[in-house]
């Protein structure tokens, strides 16, 4: 269990568009990454934005255009540098192995920013192994005696997992065409790309 209150931390959550015609799909992992002392307020902001829904969660998909336009500003207002992993292509079923892509980019850009302890929001056990196996992994790319851990958990029970999914929506709304949210956080993201071999 995770518990160092002034550790720099990433709370990471996904989005993807698998390859249709001629697009060729792209899977965006995306780390919210606040100062510690940031976390309380950014916590109030997104419990706030979920309001009394009557999910356990704030969740992008769920939301209307001026919801999303307004939790892109709420965010936005907050100080923190958020990373954005894109991968792509991304051919039908094998998002999987576009995530492996992007959450082993993730772990090196993350620890070239500070982050020392990654939560990423729970799927399922067999699933979450899978992002276990990924990391430690990548940590052979970090140099040696880097401490970096990683560590699942349900989205509903970590707000600040809401902040990824809305980084994430406004990343993937941008890359359909729509850049209006993505503009609005343009300050607070920091992107890279990666070819997923797929």
């Amino acid at each position: 269990m995770i518990t160092d209150p002034t550790t720099r931390r990433a709370f990471t959550d996904e989005s993807y568009r698998e390859a249709s015609g001629d697009d060729k799909g792209f899977y965006v992992l995306a780390s919210a990454v606040f100062e510690p002392g940031e976390h309380l307020e950014a916590r109030e902001v997104l419990l706030g934005l979920r309001g009394d829904r009557s999910t356990a969660k704030l969740h992008w998909n769920e939301m209307d255009r001026h919801q999303k336009r307004t939790a892109a500003q709420r965010l936005a207002d907050v100080e923190g540098m958020h990373l954005v992993a894109i991968g792509s292509p991304l051919p039908v079923k094998r998002q999987e192995r576009a995530r492996v892509a992007c959450l082993r980019l993730m772990v090196r850009e993350l620890h070239t920013y500070g982050v020392c302890e990654l939560l990423i929001e729970s799927r399922t056990n067999e699933l979450d192994k899978r992002d276990v196996a990924t990391v430690s992994g990548a940590r052979y790319d970090l140099p040696k005696g880097t401490r970096f851990r990683v560590e699942h958990q349900a989205g509903a029970k970590e707000p600040l997992f809401w902040a990824a999914d809305i980084i994430a929506g406004a990343v993937r709304a941008h890359l359909m065409g729509d850049s209006s949210y993505q503009d609005i956080l343009s300050e607070r993201l920091y992107e890279v790309f990666v070819d997923t071999g797929c």
